[in-house]
């Protein structure tokens, strides 16, 4: 397999975490702004980019990872469903619009899920965002990898925990790599957000500073990290926002109107194992 391309520019960012060397990850970015807000690598059909466009981007997107098989695709539904990733099965693993409209795509059957898990070589687990949080999680044998959609009610409602115990070993035998997300600095929310979230637990306190009345800034990078400690896992990464840095994200708080970018992890075969 040839090597992962691009991993010195702003096109994509390769996480670093002491995943196994056949661990691999990445997430894409714009890679260019435009006067359109599509006009840059949008990997999503559900926002209102042309579809053609789309469907090239993605074949690049495989093209510059080196990826075997294509990304199994979720419809992302901000809930706790997790999912996993087995060869040969016969699931819908993408979009099949009947025309490149934009108004004629449909979701044909994509699993509703918000994270997907497997042991499988060479398949790789795939998450759209922009300002969500993209989550990996791999253990340290490098044989499970996950890759998580986490906005805050994903987050609220546990989609974390219930991904990690879909992990048959201990949980302390994982580590995870937080992608990028918006920051504190910029993500205004309801008093509603942070009641929900202290229903669950008082400590998720701290992730919300007083802003204006009944309005908290919201910190999903310590909400993650609390919750991964408390499984007994340790993270790295959390220190890009997607709102502050307009040449590599999209953002949704930003720009409203924004394309979305892929976080995909997957395991490569190993050269022995070829």
């Amino acid at each position: 397999m040839q090597a992962m391309k691009r991993k010195d520019n702003n096109e994509y960012i390769i996480p670093d975490w002491p995943a196994p060397s056949w661990i691999k990850s990445a997430v894409s970015t714009r890679k260019k702004i435009g006067q359109n807000p599509y006009d840059s690598f949008n990997i999503a059909f559900h926002v209102n980019d042309d579809i053609a466009k789309v469907a090239s981007n993605r074949e690049q997107l495989i093209t510059d990872l080196s990826i075997i098989n294509s990304p199994f695709w979720l419809e992302q539904v901000h809930g706790i469903n997790s999912i996993e990733l087995l060869k040969d099965e016969n699931r819908q693993t993408d979009y099949s619009p009947a025309n490149n409209s934009a108004d004629n795509r449909q979701l044909n059957n994509l699993v509703r899920a918000d994270a997907s898990y497997t042991k499988q070589k060479e398949l790789p687990c795939v998450v759209m965002t922009a300002d969500c949080l993209p989550l990996f999680l791999t253990n340290k044998n490098g044989t499970w990898i996950s890759a998580i959609h986490a906005g805050w009610r994903g987050l609220c409602k546990g989609i974390v925990e219930s991904t990690v115990a879909k992990y048959e070993g201990e949980s302390a035998e994982l580590i995870a790599w937080l992608g990028p997300a918006i920051s504190q600095t910029h993500f205004e929310v309801g008093a509603e957000v942070r009641e929900a979230f202290l229903a669950v637990d008082k400590d998720y306190e701290s992730g919300f500073k007083s802003h204006k009345p009944n309005y908290y800034m919201a910190d999903l990078y310590f909400i993650a990290r609390k919750k991964l400690s408390f499984l007994n896992i340790k993270s790295y990464g959390g220190d890009l926002c997607t709102f502050e840095d307009s040449e590599r994200f999209y953002s949704y708080r930003r720009d409203a109107e924004t394309g979305r970018m892929a976080s995909l992890i997957w395991i490569e075969k190993r050269s022995e194992q070829k």
